[in-house]
């Protein structure tokens, strides 16, 4: 079994800046693609950034240049720094972890974390 465990989700002004982070845990062989997705009230989930586990990045259009995904792959860690933060960026933000574990591969999901940005 995987748990991926979010947290830095909150309220910010526009502008200001926030940082999530997801912490993978359980009988992980191997970790491979990590990212962050989101979902704004009434819209669908979209995705926001991925990173390999060899560091190779993917962002949305909206969200370059503001946001930075990284990873610390002995922690199983991925972040997300969040600067210049807009309201359009209000939503529900969730982890994703794909990899190996004792079970096999696994595909997973974090809880979510709400991120609020005030204009």
């Amino acid at each position: 079994q995987v748990q991926l465990v979010e947290s830095g989700g909150g309220l910010v002004q526009a502008g200001g800046s926030l940082r999530l982070s997801c912490a993978a845990s359980g009988s992980i062989f191997s970790m491979n693609a990590m990212g962050w997705y989101r979902r704004a009230p009434g819209k669908q989930r979209e995705l926001v950034a991925t990173i390999t586990s060899g560091g190779s990045t993917n962002y949305a259009d909206s969200v370059k240049g503001r946001f930075t995904i990284s990873r610390d792959n002995a922690k199983n860690t991925v972040y997300l720094e969040m600067n210049s933060l807009k309201p359009e960026d209000t939503a529900v933000y969730y982890c994703n972890a794909v990899g190996y574990y004792s079970g096999g591969r696994f595909n997973y999901w974090g809880q979510g974390t709400q991120v609020t940005v005030s204009s």
